[in-house]
């Protein structure tokens, strides 16, 4: 598409909606792995599950913040929700901002629920006992099961909120920029477990060594996917656009990606920093598609 196309002023997003994109990514993409944890695992696995619940809450709540903060008037994102002059409610399934708008909070519920089942499980909650009882079984698969659907749409849609856009690079992506969002939220949430699986060291070993092994996979979804994100902008050649002033930028996002498979055979290496790197990583990509766009 020639660049004059695009005709839509820039938004002027700046670091709220980045730090909504990169919270509201880690959040879903970590409610998704403390849920494949307890399906496809075994019950070593339950003490990452609890922390991948936990992180998951944690990392939603100054999402709303962030958004109500960027628009300015917090009675706006109200207003997704209601309608003030009928009183009713406000869908439009044809919204990416509407589905979103619904989709977080329905996610918060789901991450909420979950957030007070692990802390019960570990007796950090009054009625510990009933409100774990009352979690297990059916009833918690079918409830995490729906979560993390929900989880994985809020870690993608963000990226499709862009590709649907009129702006140069967003809408040149495509259908990528939504993938390439959801590889990345899942890499930085598994990178995010790693890390306090390794802060805190009551997570078993072998569930620690499973965390990287996915931490590994994700990322080479993401590296694929970004490789097809730089095509796409190039064929519509908005690529001058990514690269610039934002290759300080790229090497982070790089170095998020070579590291994990490196650290393991550096001898010295501390065990946190290749999960720090690539969280930096993570929010290094989100800043360069965000902001190079507007620029």
């Amino acid at each position: 598409m020639n660049p004059a196309e695009h005709f839509a002023a820039p938004p002027e997003w700046q670091w709220w909606i980045l730090a909504y994109f990169f919270f509201g990514g880690l959040s879903g993409g970590s409610y998704a792995i403390g849920t494949l944890l307890r399906l496809a695992g075994d019950p070593r696995d339950r003490r990452a599950s609890q922390i991948a619940y936990i992180a998951s809450f944690i990392a939603l709540i100054p999402c709303p913040i962030f958004l109500t903060l960027d628009l300015g008037q917090p009675t706006l994102f109200y207003h997704m929700l209601v309608d003030t002059s009928g009183g009713g409610l406000v869908f439009k399934p044809w919204s990416p901002m509407s589905l979103g708008s619904w989709a977080l909070l329905a996610f918060g519920l789901f991450s909420f629920v979950s957030f007070l089942g692990a802390l019960a499980e570990t007796g950090r909650i009054r009625g510990a006992s009933s409100l774990a009882s009352a979690i297990r079984g059916l009833p918690a698969t079918i409830w995490g099961v729906i979560g993390t659907a929900l989880g994985l749409f809020i870690c993608g849609y963000t990226g499709v909120v862009l590709a649907v856009s009129n702006q140069a690079v967003w809408s040149d992506a495509g259908w990528v920029l939504g993938g390439l969002f959801l590889a990345s939220a899942l890499s930085g949430s598994a990178a995010l477990l790693l890390f306090l699986a390794r802060s805190r060291r009551d997570v078993d070993l072998d569930t620690a060594y499973r965390l990287e092994r996915a931490d590994r996979y994700f990322v080479v979804l993401e590296a694929v996917l970004i490789v097809l994100f730089l095509v796409a902008v190039a064929v519509a050649g908005s690529l001058t656009k990514v690269l610039g002033i934002w290759v300080l930028l790229w090497i982070v996002v790089l170095a998020g990606i070579v590291v994990p498979f490196l650290a393991s055979r550096v001898r010295g290496w501390p065990p946190v920093a290749a999960p720090l790197l690539a969280l930096l990583g993570v929010l290094a990509l989100r800043a360069l598609v965000i902001f190079s766009a507007q620029t």
